[in-house]
């Protein structure tokens, strides 16, 4: 009679698997709860410690961490003095084991979990087996997950468990405790620059393809991803989403999140935003957005920091956009939005909303490049007046916003904008001069740019930006500063009289 070891955290199935196997003959072993629940559902099953001749101690910790077990498992089968050592040492083989582990990660996401918590739920004694079974796969039948229950059974009734297939389940094993430590790794970790960085993501989904039709792609999760993010986005309405619909989404969302105090809306296109508008209502919030591009929003992504009302839904379903995100939507914004079959609708969670992540990756060849989020938000505080002029009082809330939009916007960067719209983006530029030839040049045709003010995510390496912002209108520009050249820019604004203001700080995005 074959053996199969039992112990189970996910009791997905269980019952149903361990009827199967003893109906193939196998004698089960189980621990604890396993042990439990299929003694209650009438399965057989032997206690761990009548294999072992040893209690189980300290708690539990102690159960399944002996060479009965491990003997039993890592013994190569065609080999006989494995095989005679087991003999003379009355260690019976295993021929199946299957472990899933305790929930340590259900666990530290638990609001105010203590570390002791969080420790009594670190597994030693599962992996360990899984492992021991995964190494000898050739004898030995490593199963971890739920929904291989079926296609093991079905195997082992119709004797077809290929030597690949033992192998599949054995990378899978390898992998499951590989991000099982990872976790753990993580949890503990202080260090801001570890030795060796250990990730792990779960499979959310296979894309269609990548940015291309010819690159493969899939979206993997991190187990800890907050709520506010497109992990946890709930789509109500339309199509699959694109690796590009994503990264887009993806961006939306670190915009949008900046703004809180009143209704805003952001249309994106390409990860760069086309337009921002915010407002007492959300409907108004929209006509600012739109009327800021009203050419590159088609198409595009928007997200909205408010529930979408019926109005706002009305005229949104008169253009062709490919996203909507917002918290919620009245029944009847819905019904009108959801009129376009392959519109996307997604919500999600704008409690604890985050402009951006903790800790950004981004892949090389051969390697990854690891930092924290940019989320430095300047405020009119913390703005230095360089220039003689100084700015009035809606300059500096237009300069603020100009600031929030234009760390978002990709290097380099400038915003025309007034206190609650953009006016126009000029993005991706080799040379600072072109981005403020285009953004100004989309600004101007709008009645609200008499009010513009102009921001860059970096300094200028030299005035020419300065003297052209103010040939053609504009009376108040923010930047960071820190050009060996400021002197320049500074004397420039005083003989043209623009209000200069710098803050420090710059906002890069690649």
């Amino acid at each position: 009679m074959k053996r199969a070891l039992l112990s189970v955290s996910d009791k997905t199935g269980l019952v149903d698997f361990a009827k199967a196997l003893v109906a193939l003959d196998y004698e089960l072993i189980s621990t604890g709860g396993t042990l439990r629940i299929l003694s209650d559902a009438g399965v057989p099953a032997i206690n761990i410690e009548a294999v072992t001749h040893f209690p189980e101690m300290l708690d539990g910790r102690v159960k399944t961490l002996h060479p009965a077990v491990h003997g039993g498992l890592l013994a190569k089968r065609d080999n006989p003095e494995h095989m005679q050592m087991l003999a003379e040492q009355g260690i019976q083989p295993i021929d199946l084991v299957c472990v899933n582990l305790y929930p340590f990660k259900e666990t530290i996401q638990k609001p105010e979990v203590t570390q002791a918590q969080a420790i009594e739920n670190i597994d030693i004694g599962g992996p360990s087996m899984l492992r021991s079974a995964a190494k000898n796969f050739a004898a030995v039948v490593p199963v971890v997950d739920p929904q291989d229950y079926e296609a093991v059974i079905t195997a082992l009734r119709e004797d077809s468990l290929s030597a690949a297939f033992r192998q599949q389940l054995a990378a899978k094993v390898f992998r499951h405790t590989a991000a099982y430590d990872a976790l753990i790794a993580a949890y503990f970790t202080t260090d801001p620059e570890p030795e060796t960085l250990t990730l792990t993501y779960n499979k959310q989904q296979s894309m269609r393809y990548g940015e291309n039709s010819h690159q493969k792609a899939a979206f993997y999760a991190d187990p800890m991803a907050p709520a506010y993010s497109m992990v946890h986005a709930k789509q109500l309405h339309g199509k699959a989403l694109s690796y590009n619909n994503l990264r887009d989404a993806n961006a939306a969302l670190q915009i949008i999140a900046e703004f809180t105090e009143r209704p805003a809306v952001v249309a994106l296109k390409h990860m760069n935003p086309c337009g921002i508008g915010e407002a007492d209502n959300l409907e108004s919030a929209w006509d600012k957005a739109y009327e800021s591009d009203p050419i590159s929003i088609f198409g595009g992504i928007i997200a909205l920091n408010r529930e979408v009302d019926a109005q706002t839904a009305a005229k949104m379903h008169e253009l062709f956009l490919e996203i909507i995100i917002a918290p919620s939507y009245t029944d009847e914004a819905f019904a009108i939005l959801a009129k376009k079959k392959n519109l996307r609708l997604l919500t999600v969670d704008f409690s604890q909303p985050k402009a951006a992540a903790d800790r950004e990756i981004t892949g090389i060849m051969g390697g990854i490049l690891v930092q924290e989020g940019d989320q430095t938000h300047e405020t009119i505080d913390q703005f230095t007046v360089v220039s003689k002029k100084q700015p009035t009082e809606a300059q500096m809330k237009a300069l603020q916003f100009g600031q929030t939009v234009v760390k978002h916007v990709k290097s380099n960067a400038i915003v025309v904008t007034t206190a609650d719209q953009t006016l126009g983006v000029g993005a991706g530029q080799q040379n600072r001069i072109d981005s403020v030839k285009i953004a100004i040049e989309k600004a101007q045709t709008k009645p609200a740019f008499k009010d513009a003010i102009l921001a860059s995510d970096a300094f200028f390496p030299m005035d020419d930006s300065v003297a052209y912002a103010a040939a053609h209108g504009i009376t108040a520009i923010v930047e960071p500063g820190g050009s060996i050249k400021d002197k320049d820019s500074i004397k420039k604004a005083d003989e043209l009289g623009v209000a200069l203001v710098f803050t420090g700080v710059r906002h890069f995005k690649h």
